[in-house]
């Protein structure tokens, strides 16, 4: 087995106190430009569906490629490195074994990205992972959580999806790992995800906000409850409304804070977002995503990304993988008049 390291992430000034979306967004204005003309970031390609239940997701990183992710990201002055793909093996497609379905391939993949993903912080660099499925994620976050232990940062996780991603395979009805990434970094999951990274579990409940969570399989509901997940769902968002809902999520987040997102893209609604293996309706609007991430950017804290579960076979045009760049363009600062730039 071994690890591909591709390479990311200058720190983005930051302002002390707590997060107040009034100051924060007067401090991002005033600072943009010459925060993002020292930022670098990164681009770490993962093409593969290997935790998944279909095929396809293996063709996100070029299909956010095709729709100009670098060259957008420059616009907005912020110098970009791709550093290609990673490499892992194929998907042998084969049914599950023990409760996890192609479990050696997944400890590969999400080796060779947290390898990746933590030269790129060490570096510097603010990493975006290009997936992929988002099993992924064990390798991203288990290197950010390190990152954050050696640099003495408290770590905020935004999980943008509409799965909780907390089957193990006790509950777990397909024994896709893609249902599983938070499970195993909090460490409830096989030995060898969980032990990726230099502690177990590389992190604990309490540092996730899941936002936009409407289908939770029967078992994993009763795991999620006993964790103490801090749960936004789309009953919440609908009731509160986004803002208020971001709000909630970004509370406490301070100069000492590194805050990760993982964009699972099937997070927006399907209607606006085809281009997903695992579809579910009633997902964030366009307006709504888009406050999401402008509200994250207003806070000067992001620090590293995971863009996962694009499949361009089930796309139009790559509009999915548009929209999902445009949104990106919003994390790094792309807004409306209010932040006096476009």
């Amino acid at each position: 087995m071994r690890a591909f390291c591709c390479v990311l992430f200058a720190p983005i000034p930051l302002s002390p106190g707590a997060f107040d979306p009034l100051h924060l967004r007067k401090y991002a204005q005033d600072h943009e430009k010459s925060s993002m003309s020292k930022q670098v970031i990164a681009l770490v390609g993962a093409p593969t569906d290997i935790g998944a239940g279909h095929r396809g997701a293996s063709m996100g990183p070029e299909a956010l490629r095709v729709a100009q992710l670098a060259e957008k990201l420059r616009r907005r002055g912020l110098e970009v490195i791709d550093r290609g793909n990673l490499h892992g093996p194929m998907n042998p497609w084969q049914p599950p074994e023990g409760g996890y379905r192609h479990l050696p391939e997944v400890i590969a993949w999400n080796t060779a990205v947290h390898g990746a993903i933590h030269h790129e912080l060490q570096a510097g660099r603010l990493p975006i992972m290009l997936g992929g499925d988002h099993c992924l994620a064990i390798g991203s976050i288990s290197a950010v959580a390190r990152h954050c232990r050696e640099q003495g940062k408290n770590l905020r996780v935004l999980w943008l999806d509409a799965h909780a991603d907390f089957n193990t395979s006790q509950v777990t009805p397909s024994g896709n790992i893609h249902g599983m990434p938070v499970a195993c970094l909090c460490g409830n999951g096989p030995r060898e995800l969980v032990e990726i990274g230099d502690r177990v579990p590389a992190t604990s409940p309490d540092v996730y906000r899941q936002i936009g969570i409407r289908s939770v399989d029967e078992g994993e509901k009763r795991l999620v409850r006993e964790a103490k997940m801090d749960i936004y769902d789309m009953r919440h968002i609908d009731e509160v409304g986004m803002k208020r809902t971001m709000e909630e999520a970004l509370e406490g987040i301070d100069a000492d804070t590194h805050l990760h997102v993982s964009f699972d893209v099937d997070f927006l609604d399907p209607s606006i977002a085809p281009g997903v293996g695992t579809t579910v309706r009633g997902g964030p609007t366009y307006r709504e995503a888009q406050l999401c991430m402008e509200m994250i950017a207003d806070t000067g804290r992001l620090g590293s990304l995971d863009i996962v579960e694009l499949n361009p076979a089930y796309d139009k045009r790559n509009q999915t993988a548009k929209l999902a760049v445009e949104l990106v363009e919003s994390l790094f600062g792309k807004s409306t008049l209010m932040r006096g730039t476009d």
